[in-house]
């Protein structure tokens, strides 16, 4: 697609949780203009705006392989275990997890996160 090419934003990422908003330029596993980059999931990439280099990108977010819901990378909305989970998820099913995991996310500080509501527009 052209405009992944050329680095144009596709639209723009929203995380359900934290609304951190970016405009995005690829949603996939293989970023235009990387050299042999797989990730490991099918992540909404933006080309790095501090880098001239063409190759270089940021990774903003993710769907959470258990709700689907559009969450950022930061640490206080998901985490990445073999899949992307957002900490709702993490916190609901954390017998699931490996003790390594449950312990770091108990000490991750700050309330749980929920999604936020939607505002309704003309009500």
């Amino acid at each position: 697609m052209a405009a992944e090419a050329e680095g144009r934003p596709l639209g723009v990422f929203e995380c359900q949780l934290c609304a951190l908003s970016a405009p995005y330029s690829y949603v996939g596993q293989r970023p235009p203009d990387t050299r042999s980059v797989i990730l490991l999931e099918e992540s909404y990439v933006l080309k790095d705006p501090f880098s001239a280099d063409r190759d270089k990108f940021l990774v903003l977010g993710s769907r959470c392989s258990v709700c689907s819901r559009l969450v950022c990378v930061g640490s206080e909305c998901s985490l990445f275990y073999s899949r992307r989970f957002c900490l709702p998820c993490v916190r609901e099913h954390i017998s699931a997890f490996p003790r390594e995991i449950r312990q770091d996310v108990e000490k991750r500080s700050g309330p749980a996160k929920t999604p936020r509501a939607k505002s309704s527009v003309g009500t």
